[in-house]
């Protein structure tokens, strides 16, 4: 049995399927019941709970051959980083308390760091309190940005003919589709073949700046002019307040985006074959362009 934490989300979703075609007995994990459903239908026992109740967590993992677990993003919570230490926390004791053995964890670039971050902090946080477990060999996937990301600019796109957000417009940064992040979950969760606490980075096929990506995105909408503008951290923070996101989840997340504009985020060992993923911006901005049309 394989166990997966936000089924409902991008990579969780995505990992189920994957686990489903490769024949994995899969128990995904979520809030809501409507949204599992379509993975109850692929064959996947399904349950409904929250990701910082330790008890029902404990419950879902026990007899798990592996699990692959997330801090569920919460961006309307007014204190940001204890909503995710009490679901890091929870996580821990869960798999501490269900004798889970294997792991793998969601993390990001830029986690190795402590602070000067902004959002990541809180993955730092959680790859520590994994690292307190003895029994459990805890494998930290770090991608960086997704390309389902520029989900939320397609909004602004269509009503103000612009994108943007607050990194610098020729900053090249990894970027990866979540279905590869999904593939390499699935293939560590089948495998179970490393000990210890190990971080494993995922950069996707190449970096790729705001710029370059906003020209790719716009020719796919048919916007072959279509604008990067780098938005001031304050004017973002305030963008993103009035979007319906919290404060301190605003100040967070530009505090993320200077980390990046500042060069503190950064692989370890710099672009390998091991951490390069095969989907191509260009192979993904279909899936955008079908977004926007539906606005």
């Amino acid at each position: 049995m394989l166990v997966v934490m936000g089924a409902n989300g991008n990579t969780g979703r995505k990992l189920v399927e994957v686990l489903r075609r490769e024949g994995q007995r899969v128990r995904a994990l979520g809030r809501s019941p409507e949204r599992l459903a379509p993975l109850a239908a692929l064959g996947a026992e399904v349950l409904t709970g929250e990701a910082d109740d330790a008890a029902f967590l404990t419950r879902a993992f026990r007899g798990a051959d592996a699990v692959y677990t997330l801090l569920p993003m919460d961006r309307t919570s007014p204190d940001y980083h204890s909503a995710q230490r009490r679901k890091g926390e929870a996580i821990v004791q869960a798999l501490r308390d269900s004798g889970v053995r294997y792991a793998v964890a969601l993390s990001s670039l830029g986690a190795d760091l402590s602070e000067g971050t902004g959002l990541l902090a809180t993955l730092h946080a959680q790859e520590e309190r994994l690292k307190t477990l003895r029994d459990t060999h805890v494998l930290m996937l770090r991608p960086v940005s997704f390309f389902e990301n520029f989900h939320d600019v397609l909004g602004l796109i269509k009503h103000e003919g612009i994108s943007g957000d607050s990194v610098e417009p020729d900053l090249a940064i990894p970027m990866i589709a979540t279905h590869d992040i999904a593939e390499a979950a699935a293939r560590a969760m089948m495998a179970r073949d490393w000990t210890g606490h190990v971080a494993r980075e995922l950069l996707g096929p190449r970096d790729l700046s705001p710029r370059e990506a906003t020209r790719l995105l716009g020719a796919s909408l048919g916007l072959p002019d279509l604008e990067y503008v780098r938005f001031p951290d304050a004017d973002m923070a305030g963008a993103l307040v009035r979007a319906g996101m919290s404060e301190t989840f605003a100040s967070l997340y530009v505090g993320m985006t200077r980390a990046f504009n500042e060069g503190r985020v950064q692989p370890r060992h710099g672009r390998t074959p091991e951490n390069t993923t095969p989907t191509r911006f260009e192979d993904f901005v279909g899936e955008l362009a079908r977004a926007y049309a539906a606005l």
